[in-house]
């Protein structure tokens, strides 16, 4: 006779993870390990079963904030785990950035999801800003939003300016021409290379002082004409 497989409720930690990495689990074996207490004790079990694509949301997300701050940072960035499970754990943590050391956000800034780097390009640490803006995960879109957010300190415009990578992306560049920031040596440089009537809309709601948008906009020498672009 062949043994009986132990029941999850049953099983060890290590079992339980050895189960849980399998993507095929019906309901009802998320809902058994749910109840072996013995293993959910294990912080390793709890983030597995919240990553896992089968496990009932109801059971999963009301998990996630209760997890410390590099499991949630773990639990973005699994590839499987389902995507609105990763956006609450980045939620999480953005909820917990003004709570956390220095040295954990200087850590979430180079490790964590572009997301959580786009929020932590306005950190009051320069250290932390500016390992944000080398994470590889960050992309444009965060940090145009971190370039035209109320707070964003005249550090992260300074920086973002005279970056290798980001100050060369036309989007950003616009979004710097809306800072109020921005050095006006920047503005000519990155107003240069926009045509005048998308840079007449962009000074519309830009911040800069009124005289720098009046030279933007027709003083500049070495401006591109319409034509070349």
């Amino acid at each position: 006779m062949t043994a009986e497989r132990p029941a999850p409720e049953s099983l060890s930690e290590d079992s339980v993870l050895a189960l849980l990495k399998q993507p095929d689990l019906s309901p009802e074996v998320i809902e058994r390990i749910r109840k072996n207490s013995g293993a959910m004790k294990s912080r390793k079990v709890r983030l597995a079963l919240a990553a896992h694509l089968k496990t009932p949301r109801h059971i999963s997300l009301p998990m996630v904030p209760h997890f410390f701050t590099f499991d949630l940072m773990q639990l973005a960035l699994t590839p499987v785990a389902p995507a609105d499970v990763k956006k609450v754990a980045e939620d999480a943590l953005i909820n917990r950035l003004e709570t956390i050391s220095s040295g954990e956000r200087l850590t979430l800034a180079r490790r964590a999801s572009g997301r959580i780097a786009g929020e932590l390009l306005l950190d009051a640490e320069t250290r932390v800003m500016q390992a944000a803006m080398e994470n590889s995960r960050l992309t444009e879109p965060p940090v145009i939003k971190a370039i035209l957010r109320r707070d964003a300190s005249a550090a992260l415009i300074q920086v973002v300016c005279h970056h290798a990578k980001w100050s060369l992306r036309r989007e950003i560049r616009i979004a710097l021409l809306r800072s109020q920031h921005t050095p006006m040596a920047k503005a000519v440089e990155f107003a240069r290379e926009i045509p005048i009537p998308l840079l007449r809309e962009v000074l519309q709601t830009s911040k800069l002082p009124a005289q720098v948008k009046t030279y933007l906009l027709h003083d500049v020498p070495g401006r591109k004409s319409d034509a070349q672009k």
